[in-house]
């Protein structure tokens, strides 16, 4: 039997999920440009992602508000866009990490994996 588009589909769709809100705790921490937070998320989650995903994801949470940026001239090259947190976002972290913990505990309260 073969389970290999299934499971690409399912990571396709996790990664959907999840990134937003790993990038937001990522920022929470951190004023990050968007290289490095491919970077930061390969480290840990291991998944590979393009500038292709991460900068649509960023231009959404900028647009709902919840992330704000600033250009940042460097030594050499050009500069770099980095992200911050604005309060809205502070704030809609701290709903979703609610129910992202909420989940996972009920998750793991009914199933043992």
């Amino acid at each position: 039997m073969m389970y290999g588009k299934f499971i690409d589909n399912w990571t396709i769709q996790l990664k959907k999920t999840i990134l937003p809100l790993l990038i937001l705790n990522m920022l929470k921490q951190d004023q990050l440009y968007g290289y490095l937070l491919i970077v930061k998320i390969k480290e840990c989650t291991g998944f590979e992602i393009t500038e292709g995903t991460i900068y649509p994801i960023l231009n959404r949470l900028k647009e709902d508000g919840w992330l704000d940026f600033k250009w940042v001239e460097q030594k050499t090259g050009i500069p770099r866009k980095y992200y911050t947190l604005t309060t809205d976002g502070e704030n809609m972290l701290k709903e979703l990490n609610s129910n992202w913990n909420t989940i996972i505990k009920n998750i793991n309260s009914q199933i043992k994996i």
